[in-house]
């Protein structure tokens, strides 16, 4: 989509979403960063609703589109001239048969015993090493879509 509407819409859009999306990313960030444990604890920082809030995440998380648009890039460069809308369909259902996949490899890696434990025996650290991770994207996302948004492209 990113490749087929940056041709059709127009950079500006993509610009303005990494704005919106690197102050999203930092102010989860600055969350994580914060995290304490509770009374029990346990790690405080725990979403309310975390289904809601994974999806959220995943729409406005603005390193995935770059890194989406460069693997299609280099996979379709031969033929990116002839893409339109009516591929967009192909290309949608590749992308989520690669997400599918993907999904099964990671929540299999992350439901391994060792991996669990290592978690829970380090969920503050990791949940603040997140943090800064996140912040380090936002910015990097709030530079880009602001340098985008000041330089004008042909």
């Amino acid at each position: 989509m990113a490749i087929i509407g940056a041709r059709t819409l127009g950079h500006a859009v993509f610009d303005v979403l990494g704005l919106v999306c690197g102050l999203y990313l930092c102010w989860l960030g600055v969350g994580a960063l914060r995290a304490k444990r509770n009374e029990s604890g346990e790690l405080a920082a725990q979403p309310k609703r975390p289904i809601l809030r994974g999806l959220t995440f995943g729409l406005t998380n603005p390193k995935g589109y770059p890194v989406a648009l460069a693997m299609f890039t280099a996979l379709l460069s031969s033929v990116a001239d002839k893409l339109s809308w009516s591929a967009f369909p192909a290309l949608l259902a590749a992308a989520c048969v690669g997400f599918i996949i993907a999904d099964v490899i990671v929540v299999s890696f992350v439901g391994a015993g060792l991996v669990r434990r290592l978690y829970r025996r380090y969920d503050i650290w990791v949940a603040r090493a997140s943090g800064l991770i996140f912040i380090g994207f936002g910015l990097h996302a709030i530079v880009e879509g602001g340098a985008g948004l000041l330089v004008r492209r042909d």
